[in-house]
């Protein structure tokens, strides 16, 4: 195919009006070049261990930073923005648990992704061959670096990418071709002297500087896949799936959720002691098909313990003593036993004491011995 012989003008434009009639915000277009500056800041993250959660490289890094890398002959990228969520102003009733705005919602990804795959058809057909390839935050590309090189926002102290209209509750999603597409301006704007996603994030997780220590982050605190650090628990609060703290109180994303809200399509809190009880066919029915769906049922069951003991609601025990007792997963009653120790009620102890006798897993045995300990100064009656 040879692309001078198309318009390339009309083919972005084409492009950008199809993506916006299926629901776009905004679609810019950036150079595919290499982005080097982007590979160091990764390199300089991983090396701080910012995100060995998700055991990220420098081959990750190295990826990511070349959409060459997921197409040969990259030369364009096409960044598309959807907006969603709106901002739970109401406070969490009693024994419930928060979830993040993106999650109210099904699966963003399969939404976002037919969005770019329609788009990504257009393109091909307008060529006469494939030239494109998709990216929607499952692929190595650094998508909020290319939104922001594209101008179609700015990345914020919350390391979040904002939009001017829709501010940071957008999701991403990029479009990959082999045609030199016009590229877009950059967005020359930063987030100033302004620094409450900084103050309001509870674990101290972002530095102020544009990075984020992940390993401290609520939002993936709740999605890894093995315990929660001890000492990070209480600071989870209420949230059972991801957090929106740092977003909530973001100026340009308050400004355009007041312009432009939309209504909740799912309620933002859910029962915490039916997640507790919850087994994976309730889960496969409730949360499959939703962004809260791929990690499993375990994981969530994990959250809702640790948040019922932040709930400091000793109408939890009973639950939790009934979950203890049942629950086959150890890394769920790990968390169990850290819940009944946070609310330390003389029933929660004696229930502790109990399952020490009786409880075979190493490392529940710890947990145990260590909410017993933590216990004993605020029991009673």
């Amino acid at each position: 195919m040879n692309s001078a012989n198309l318009n390339l003008a009309e083919v972005k434009e084409r492009a950008v009006r199809t993506a916006m009639a299926l629901g776009a915000a905004s679609v810019r277009v950036v150079s595919a070049a290499p982005d080097a500056q982007s590979r160091r800041r990764m390199a300089e993250a991983f090396a701080r261990g910012d995100f060995t959660t998700w055991r990220y490289d420098d081959r990750y890094a190295r990826q990511a930073t070349d959409p060459g890398k997921l197409l040969a002959g990259a030369r364009s990228v096409l960044c598309v923005a959807v907006p969603y969520g709106s901002i739970a102003t109401s406070p969490t009733p009693r024994l419930r648990g928060r979830v993040s705005n993106y999650a109210w919602l099904p699966d963003y990804h399969r939404g976002v992704r037919s969005l770019l795959q329609s788009v990504a058809r257009e393109i091909d057909a307008a060529a006469g061959c494939a030239v494109t390839a998709i990216a929607c935050d499952t692929r190595p590309l650094a998508e909020r670096a290319l939104a922001a090189r594209s101008g179609l926002g700015w990345v914020g102290k919350h390391t979040n990418v904002i939009s001017p209209e829709f501010g940071s509750f957008v999701f991403l999603g990029e479009i990959v071709t082999t045609l030199d597409l016009a590229a877009d301006a950059t967005l020359r704007k930063t987030c100033g002297s302004c620094r409450r996603c900084v103050d309001a994030c509870p674990t101290r997780a972002l530095r102020g500087d544009y990075t984020i220590d992940a390993t401290r982050c609520i939002s993936d605190l709740t999605q890894r896949a093995d315990g929660i650090p001890t000492e990070m628990r209480s600071l989870v609060g209420d949230w059972v799936w991801g957090c929106d703290l740092c977003q909530l109180v973001c100026p340009p994303t308050v400004a355009a959720e007041r312009s432009h809200r939309r209504e909740q399509p799912t309620p933002a809190f859910v029962d915490l002691v039916a997640l507790l009880r919850m087994r994976s066919g309730e889960f496969k029915r409730r949360y499959r098909a939703t962004a809260m769906g791929w990690r499993g049922a375990a994981v969530l069951r994990r959250n809702a313990a640790v948040a019922l003991g932040n709930s400091l609601d000793r109408a939890a025990v009973p639950a939790l003593i009934e979950s203890l007792r049942s629950e086959r997963n150890a890394m769920v009653r790990g968390h169990v036993a850290w819940a009944l120790g946070r609310l330390g009620s003389p029933p929660a102890i004696a229930e502790l004491q109990r399952a020490c006798a009786s409880e075979r897993d190493a490392g529940v045995c710890g947990e145990i011995a260590s909410a017993l300990q933590g216990a004993q100064g605020v029991a009673a009656p």
